[in-house]
Order: C-alpha cells, then structure tokens, then sequence
C-alpha cells in the first residue's frame, strides 16, 4: 500500500492559549519555590510550549524539563516549541510529583509547583499566590497537602451548616425536651 502526501498542505499548528502562571518577584528572597503553574490539561506536548514561551523572555532559554511522572500519563522525551526542541526528562523518586524543574544552560534552575488542571479556580490561586512567595519555605506536596486540608476543612464546615440549616443539631435540641426534665425542682419537694 502506498500513502500520498500532498505538499500543498499546510499544516498549521494550533497555538495553545497563555500560560496560566504565577512567578516569584524578580530578585526577591529565594525560596523552595520560584513560582506555579496551571496547566489546562495533562498533556505535557500540549502545555510545555505556552510556558516555554512566556519563561523564556523572563529567565533565557529553557533547554531542559523535568517532572514526576505521578500525574503525567503520557511524557514525552522532546516537545518542539518554537524555534527549537525542548528535552523532557522524568525522575519518579528523586522528584517532587507536584513540582516541574526548569532548566536554562545561561541562566539556572527553576521549581514550580504544579497545580491539577481539575482544580477550581480560588484553590489554584490561593496555590498560585502561595507558590509565588518570596523565600518561601513550603515544598510543592507541603503546599498541596495544605490546600487538601484547607478543603476539607471548608467541605466540612459547609456540611455541618447545611445539616443545621435543614434541622440538625440545633433544631433537635430545640424541640426535644430537657434529659434532665422537670425533675429538678421536683427534687426540693
């Protein structure tokens, strides 16, 4: 069998939309953290060049990418972003799953915490805020561990008050008579 390819097509590629990102302050108080990242999804092919792009003119030439491959189904050892290829690289014990290690030959390293695609909007920016610290001290499962408890706290919390809402606790202590009843100042008698 034999495929034909027309040359007249031109394949366009799609650009991705910007980069949901959050960077410490150029020149402040380095910290475990210099920032985070909010993909749109899993796909490594996909977001890698947005951030590229916008990293680039803020730190130099990102040549290199590392990640933990816990929450990247599918991870890719080259990702072309404009003009060039960027490397990927994984490490499944030695790296924080929830953090992407940035790597520039001129200008360094960089960690970002990366934030799940499925995360609601106040949590990723709480996260976002949190990332961007100057001399922050908090490591990227530190920083998710914390918003799972700040969520669960909040879940709870808005349980307990519809439960109250609906006639809970409060409801039930209102109607239901006195354990001790009346017998109390029978007592004196």
């Amino acid at each position: 069998m034999t495929a034909t390819i027309d040359p007249t097509i031109i394949k366009e590629r799609v650009l991705s939309p910007p980069a949901r990102l959050s960077l410490t302050p150029p020149g402040s108080a380095p910290g475990l953290l210099d920032g985070a990242w909010w993909p749109r999804s899993r796909d490594l092919s996909r977001e890698l060049p947005a951030l590229v792009d916008v990293l680039d003119a803020r730190w130099g030439r990102i040549t290199r990418v590392t990640v933990n491959p816990a929450h990247w189904p599918v991870i890719p050892h080259k990702v072309p972003v404009p003009g060039r290829t960027v490397h990927v690289g994984w490490f499944a014990h030695e790296q924080d799953p929830h953090k992407l290690i940035l790597l520039s030959y001129t200008a360094g390293r960089w960690d970002l915490l990366v934030i799940p695609p499925e995360t609601g909007a106040d949590a990723a920016a709480r996260l976002m805020s949190a990332a961007a610290t100057p001399g922050g001290l908090l490591t990227a499962s530190g920083l998710m561990a914390g918003e799972d408890t700040t969520r669960d706290a909040t879940e709870t919390l808005s349980r307990e008050e519809e439960w109250e809402t609906d006639g809970g606790h409060a409801s039930a202590t209102a109607e239901s008579p006195d354990p001790a009843g009346p017998s109390s100042s029978a007592r004196g008698m």
